[in-house]
C-alpha cells in the first residue's frame, strides 16, 4: 500500500489540492512542512495527528519540516476561534519554542538522507520591514478573498467579538512561510488540519505568483472528533499534555484506556503505526469481546510507549492494573509485607493526585513520635480522641497495613516510597504524608 493509500485507509485525508498528488508522492521525494503555534511550553495530544503525519511522510522517504510559529504565535491564528487570542510576550514564546522543539525530536528522525528539520518563523518574519512587506507581499492578496475565508467570515459576523487587523493579517504571514520554506528548502507541500485549508491555499497562491513555474501542493487531515460529539484531547482536569510533568504517564495511559468503543478503532488508525491487519483484528474484538477492551489496551500501550518510552509504560500499566482492582496499595503491600521500593513515586503521586496531602519535615520520622499525634497535626483527624476511636474500630491503615495499637510510632517503615506515606481511614478516605 502506498503512503497516500495508507493515509486514506486511516482516514487522515480530508482535502488535497491536486488529484495527481497521490502518484507524485510515489515518484518523487518531497520536502513538506506543518506548522505548530507555541501557545504553551508543551504540545498536547491534539498536536499528535499533524506531528505523526510528518513522521509517516518521513518513513515513506520524504523530508519533514516542523515549523514552530515563534512569530505567528505572537499574532494568533483565528481559525476555529470565536474570539481574539490573548497575546503572549516574546519571552514566553521563546520558552515555549524550546519546550516544543525538544518534544518533536522524539517523533522525527534528525539523521540520514531525509533528516527532519525544525525551524522557527521568527527567524525570517522577525526581520521583515512593514512597508516592504506590504508593498512586496500584501499587494498579492485580495481583501475580498481574505474576508471570504471561513475563519474570518465567522468572526466578522459576530458583532460581539469581530476580528482585529492583527489576526486578519495572520494568513499573509503563514503564506509567506510557505514561500520562505520553498526558497530555503525547496519545500513544495504543506499539510495541516482541515481548518488550515484557506491558509495553505494562500501560501500556494503567493508562491505561484512570486516563483513562476513552481508547483506547490496542499493536503489536509480531518480535525479529530469524538463519536459522542465531545471535544477530543481533554480529560476532566484539562488538556492531556505530552510533557510528563503536566500529564503523568499514568494519567496519559488512563486517557487512552478510557477511549469509548466507538472511537477505539478510529484512534488506532489516526495515532498508531500498527499494521492494518492488527488494527482490523482489534476492531473485530471491539464487537466480539468488548469487555476485554483489547483495542483500548493496544491504543494506550502504543501511545504511552511512543510519547514516554518503555519504562514509563511499564509503570503506568503496573499502576493501572492495581487501580483496576480498586486498591493501588494492595498489590504492593499484602498485609504485613515490607515496603516495596520499586514503586515509582511520581506514579504514586499521580494515582493519588486528587486526595489531600500534608508536608512534614523528615526529622519527624526519627523523633519517636506517636503516629496518631502526627496524623492529628497533619489534619487527618480533628482530635486525638477521633484518631483513637478509628484505631479501636480497625479503620486506620498505613500502606495497606491496619494500625492495631494506639501507641504505634511513626517510623521509616510507614513510608510507601522514599518520602511518602499513604494513610487510609475507613474504606476509601486517603491522605498522603509527604516528608521534605
Amino acid at each position: 500500500m502506498t503512503l497516500y493509500e495508507d493515509l486514506a485507509w486511516r482516514g487522515l485525508i480530508s482535502q488535497a489540492t491536486h488529484p495527481e498528488l497521490a502518484g507524485l508522492l510515489e515518484k518523487e521525494r518531497f520536502t513538506l512542512y506543518c506548522g505548530f503555534d507555541p501557545t504553551a511550553d508543551s504540545l498536547h495530544i491534539g498536536s499528535l495527528v499533524p506531528l505523526l503525519c510528518l513522521a509517516r511522510f518521513q518513513r515513506a522517504g520524504h523530508t519533514p519540516i516542523a515549523l514552530i510559529g515563534g512569530a505567528t504565535g505572537m499574532i494568533g491564528d483565528p481559525s476555529g476561534k470565536t474570539d481574539e487570542r490573548q497575546l503572549q510576550t516574546r519571552e514566553v514564546i521563546e520558552r515555549n519554542v524550546i519546550g516544543i522543539e525538544a518534544q518533536m525530536r522524539r517523533f522525527l528522525d534528525f539523521k540520514g538522507p531525509n533528516a527532519a528539520i525544525v525551524t522557527n518563523n521568527l527567524d525570517w518574519l522577525g526581520q521583515l520591514r512593514l512597508v516592504t512587506f506590504l508593498r512586496d507581499i500584501g499587494k498579492h492578496f485580495s481583501v475580498n478573498v481574505m474576508m471570504a475565508r471561513e475563519s474570518v467570515r465567522a468572526r466578522l459576523e459576530d458583532r460581539d467579538h469581530g476580528i482585529s487587523y492583527t489576526e486578519f493579517s495572520y494568513q499573509l504571514l503563514q503564506a509567506y512561510d510557505f514561500l520562505q520554506l520553498y526558497d530555503e528548502h525547496k519545500c513544495r507541500l504543506q499539510i495541516g488540519g482541515s481548518d488550515q485549508w484557506g491558509n495553505i491555499v494562500a501560501g500556494m497562491d503567493l508562491t505561484r505568483r512570486l516563483r513562476p513555474g513552481v508547483e506547490t501542493y496542499g493536503l489536509t487531515f480531518p480535525l479529530v472528533m469524538k463519536a459522542d460529539g465531545g471535544k477530543f484531547g481533554k480529560s476532566e482536569s484539562g488538556n492531556v499534555w505530552l510533557d510528563p510533568t503536566k500529564t503523568s504517564p499514568y494519567k496519559f495511559y488512563q486517557f487512552w484506556i478510557n477511549t469509548a468503543d466507538a472511537d477505539a478503532v478510529k484512534f488506532l488508525k489516526y495515532f498508531t503505526f500498527l499494521p492494518h491487519e492488527e488494527i482490523d483484528t482489534l476492531g473485530e474484538a471491539v464487537t466480539s469481546a468488548p469487555q476485554e477492551r483489547a483495542a483500548q489496551k493496544a491504543l494506550a500501550t502504543e501511545m504511552t510507549k511512543l510519547v514516554h518510552g518503555e519504562a514509563a509504560l511499564a509503570d503506568a500499566i503496573k499502576a493501572s492494573e492495581t487501580m483496576f482492582k480498586n486498591n493501588f496499595l494492595r498489590a504492593f503491600f499484602p498485609k504485613g509485607a515490607p515496603r516495596d521500593n520499586t514503586i515509582n513515586e511520581a506514579t504514586l503521586e499521580q494515582v493519588y493526585a486528587d486526595v489531600p496531602s500534608t508536608e512534614l519535615p523528615f526529622a519527624v520520622l526519627s523523633a519517636n513520635r506517636l503516629l496518631i499525634d502526627v496524623l492529628v497535626e497533619a489534619g487527618v483527624f480533628k482530635s486525638k480522641g477521633e484518631a483513637k476511636r478509628m484505631v479501636q474500630n480497625g479503620g486506620l491503615y498505613v500502606n495497606n497495613a491496619r494500625v492495631d495499637a494506639e501507641d504505634a510510632k511513626l517510623t521509616n517503615q510507614c513510608l510507601t516510597t522514599e518520602r511518602i506515606a499513604v494513610v487510609r481511614t475507613g474504606k476509601k478516605n486517603y491522605h498522603l504524608l509527604k516528608f521534605v
